[in-house]
């Protein structure tokens, strides 16, 4: 069940970043990242992958963090408005962390 959360979580976050594409475009390796993590671990929870979801997913939440108060030097400089969209995204980005923290542990 795990496995399929870090999947699911993995497809919607790369969803969402590519179909923001022009204002997200920075974020755009990451998306990327994510179809190749996710299309990894429906084939095998290899622990690589799993770290690789653990490192992608933590670093989207951390960056969307710091774009929506400060803002990202060199990336982002402006602060991003908070929406819905985000937080719904942000959430499931937070559960499959915690899925691919789980799988992780055991």
């Amino acid at each position: 069940m795990s496995r399929d959360v870090v999947i699911l979580a993995c497809a919607v976050s790369a969803g969402v970043h590519a179909a923001l594409a022009p204002e997200h475009a920075p974020f755009f390796p990451a998306a990327v990242v994510l179809i190749v993590l996710a299309v990894g671990l429906a084939r095998s929870p290899a622990p690589l992958l799993v770290d690789g979801a653990i490192v992608v997913l933590g670093g989207l939440i951390v960056a969307y963090a710091l774009a929506a108060t400060s803002g990202i030097p060199l990336i982002h400089r402006d602060s991003e408005p908070v929406t819905n969209l985000a937080l719904a995204t942000k959430a499931i980005e937070a559960l499959g962390l915690l899925a691919a923290l789980e799988l992780k542990g055991g």
